[in-house]
């Protein structure tokens, strides 16, 4: 079933199968190379960003594509490998911090270089300037309205 332009839905789809083909060749990647999942290195990175490297559960799970479930067993693995920790929030007694462990800054750091090669192969080097300038334009105007408070995705 396609609902709107054909355009409209083989832009989605094509953005829909970059996104698939890619983030799995830099999955096999990582895994191959450091025997890190991608979604670890995503975690770490988040934190790794973050002021004093540690955010709130919720706020993780708003910036990971994983369900709240999901990502509590993951962090529940990161901790047990050391790579993380999580303490209570002082202030919000159902709260909790994720904060990054040296190891974790370890971990990324190392492997950072694989990420990296494999976005510019995967990715970058499919783009000339003004295309990846563009692109960058594009995506982050649909973050911004996707991300809308009380944005329903009707117009």
């Amino acid at each position: 079933l396609v609902v709107g332009s054909p355009s409209s839905a083989t832009n989605w789809r094509a953005f829909l199968e970059a996104h698939s083909y890619v983030t799995r060749l830099l999955a096999a990647e990582l895994e191959h190379e450091k025997a890190l999942p991608l979604t670890w290195y995503d975690v770490l990175v988040h934190l790794e960003e973050a002021d004093g490297h540690r955010l709130r559960m919720t706020e993780l799970a708003e910036r990971v594509l994983l369900s709240k479930s999901g990502l509590t067993r993951l962090v529940d693995r990161m901790c047990d490998s050391r790579l993380v920790s999580r303490s209570a929030d002082d202030r919000d007694r159902r709260g909790r911090w994720v904060g990054l462990e040296p190891a974790g800054i370890a971990r990324l750091h190392d492997a950072a270089p694989v990420h990296m090669r494999g976005v510019e192969a995967h990715f970058a080097s499919h783009l000339d300037a003004g295309e990846a300038t563009a692109l960058a334009t594009i995506l982050r105007r649909i973050a911004t309205g996707a991300c809308r408070p009380g944005h329903t995705g009707a117009h």
